[in-house]
């Protein structure tokens, strides 16, 4: 099935969870699309199976609280930052929840991590100005870039690059093999002093990458370029919340949460099913949606 602009708008809630007792900070797809897992304010990870539509197992993580929580490539681990006590990054195991691993470094909370698509290395950022590079096998940083601002950072979809947003105002390119060089691109955009940037995130294709923001407008970028494509605005976020925006698996269109709709409070996470005609929203509840028609 061809995803279309009438597909899409034909997208209803399927089913409706409520797990949680405070907002759903952060939830990822396994790369199979067959489960979720969720992280939430209330120190809770819920693991959901997608194609029976409930949740398998809820684990906790009262100590260090629970962010930003993301599938490693063992579809049973996951690696989560820490929002109480440190800001140490947690390796986990869901098959007998222990800890397999811990990654201290930032002295500042965590505000992006993004997992290689392709093997073990993940990069973090942090309000501390750095963007941190690591090696799932070993607890010691393998690389550090010390920034002029708050960053947000993602792999591209080959995991060869990797891009930081800046400060609310630059996008760098890294290569991998030779970040330590520095930026080989760096694109300057245009200062919005309304908002911050809170995500930066890659198209499938490569070839996009959009950055999100607490304000009311996103900016989609040439990737090759750096050039300003679109700037999506037209939903509403008028208390500076972080609205998590996604491309649909095909790269051929962008979602964003809202404040106001079907959720009790704003939407702070989206994204599409990698593999699966369905997607995915939270606020402190966890939203299943299906198409409702298949031209």
């Amino acid at each position: 099935m061809k995803l279309t602009d009438n597909v899409l708008r034909s997208f209803r809630v399927a089913k409706v969870f409520r797990e949680n007792s405070d907002k759903i900070n952060c939830f990822d797809f396994s790369s199979n699309g067959e489960t979720i897992i969720s992280s939430s304010d209330d120190d809770s990870l819920v693991l959901y199976d997608c194609q029976e539509g409930k949740p398998k197992r809820t684990l906790y993580s009262k100590k260090y609280g629970v962010d930003l929580i993301r599938y490693t490539h063992a579809a049973n681990t996951v690696v989560y930052s820490s929002n109480k006590i440190d800001d140490t990054i947690r390796y986990l195991s869901l098959h007998d929840n222990k800890y397999i691993r811990y990654f201290p470094g930032h002295n500042k909370r965590v505000t992006s991590l993004s997992m290689s698509p392709v093997d073990d290395t993940f990069i973090s950022g942090s309000l501390d100005k750095t963007i941190r590079l690591w090696d799932l096998r070993s607890p010691n940083c393998q690389g550090l870039m010390h920034l002029q601002g708050k960053p947000v950072c993602s792999f591209d979809p080959e995991g060869l690059i990797f891009a930081a947003g800046v400060n609310s105002e630059m996008v760098k390119l890294y290569d991998l093999r030779s970040f330590d060089k520095g930026p080989f691109a760096t694109f300057k955009l245009q200062y919005d002093r309304t908002c911050e940037w809170t995500g930066l995130k890659f198209s499938n294709d490569g070839k996009l990458i959009l950055v999100s923001t607490n304000g009311g407008a996103l900016r989609l970028l040439d990737a090759f370029k750096g050039a300003v494509m679109h700037s999506f605005g037209g939903y509403n976020n008028s208390k500076a919340v972080t609205l998590e925006a996604s491309f649909t698996p095909d790269s051929q269109f962008i979602m964003i949460g809202s404040e106001d709709g079907k959720h009790t409070g704003p939407v702070t996470c989206l994204q599409f099913n990698p593999k699966f005609m369905t997607f995915a929203s939270a606020c402190s509840n966890m939203a299943f949606w299906l198409p409702t028609i298949d031209d």
